[in-house]
């Protein structure tokens, strides 16, 4: 009752708040949406593009932003997921980088999908490719859910640890996720040999709890001790659940959860990566020495900040 009871609260704010701007974004900013839906438009309007800022070829990195950032999207496509971080980032000064990797029968309308082995590698190929154009011997990623939580596997099998700096997880299921209670649906679905052919072949399967893959992803930040990773997550995710999967532990590891910093955030799993209290996160754990205060909004699911 207390979530509904906050969620309740949260809805009837917005609909008598009067609109006002969250920040002001300076001249030169793509306006990012700050919401999930916004995501959503663009895929629909501009199909197949990638979001704003994303993927110049021609970037060089600066003596403050050494790193380009590689953008990893969880169960969807770069431009649903990064519509409101990528323009953020470009405007802060990062070449940025995104692709749609493990994609199937849909295309690039949905990535994430194929087993983690196989992202894996292909977001390794990526990160070697924006480290080639660039000219930078180390990238920083920053994942949301399966984006997360896929490059684990590059770090512990693909010789990943090298190229990685700092590694952010927004909302990622490191240890395993029930999705609220959907997983355990599958040993039902494995029964039958279509069913088992499918489980197979879909890499969110994969990261059942105690599954052999989620075991074999070893999301142990002690195996890389020069990587800083920073994690953000929800109280209100109802995909990488429970929520606490998102966490880690270790001397490199900073836990951010959001409604520690502000009550008043409701963001869900697919807002996360667009919520304007997350990305100030993303932003002060991608330059700490820059870190500026996290400023508290209401923030709805799905529809993002009131204004």
């Amino acid at each position: 009752m207390r979530l509904a009871t906050r969620l309740t609260i949260a809805i009837l704010s917005a609909a008598s708040a009067s609109l006002g701007a969250i920040g002001p974004a300076a001249a030169d900013e793509p306006d990012p949406s700050y919401s999930y839906f916004g995501g959503l438009a663009a895929e629909l309007t501009t199909p197949g593009q990638h979001p704003p800022g994303a993927n110049d070829w021609s970037c060089k990195p600066t003596a403050a932003h050494p790193n380009p950032v590689v953008l990893l999207h969880g169960l969807s496509n770069d431009t649903v997921t990064w519509n409101s971080l990528s323009p953020v980032l470009t405007n802060a000064g990062y070449c940025v980088f995104t692709t749609t990797y493990g994609t199937g029968a849909l295309g690039p309308v949905l990535g994430a999908i194929t087993p983690i082995a196989e992202s894996a590698r292909q977001i390794s190929d990526f990160i070697d490719r924006v480290r080639a154009a660039t000219g930078s011997e180390k990238v920083d990623l920053v994942g949301h859910s399966m984006g997360g939580a896929v490059p684990f596997y590059l770090l512990n099998h693909l010789g990943g640890i090298p190229k990685i700096d700092h590694y952010v997880a927004l909302a990622a299921p490191l240890h395993g996720s029930t999705v609220s209670g959907i997983a355990s649906l599958q040993p039902l679905l494995e029964s039958t040999a279509l069913g088992a052919q499918v489980v197979q072949q879909c890499g969110p399967c994969e990261l059942s709890p105690g599954s052999a893959v989620s075991i074999d992803l070893n999301a142990n930040p002690a195996i890389a001790p020069d990587i800083r990773f920073t994690t953000v997550v929800s109280r209100y995710d109802e995909i990488a659940t429970p929520w606490t999967t998102g966490l880690l532990e270790g001397p490199n590891v900073d836990n951010v959860v959001l409604q520690d910093l502000c009550p008043t955030d409701y963001t869900e799993h697919y807002e996360l990566p667009a919520d304007p209290v997350a990305v100030r996160v993303v932003l002060n754990a991608l330059d700490p020495g820059r870190a500026q205060p996290v400023s508290c909004t209401v923030v709805l699911p799905f529809a993002g900040p009131v204004r």
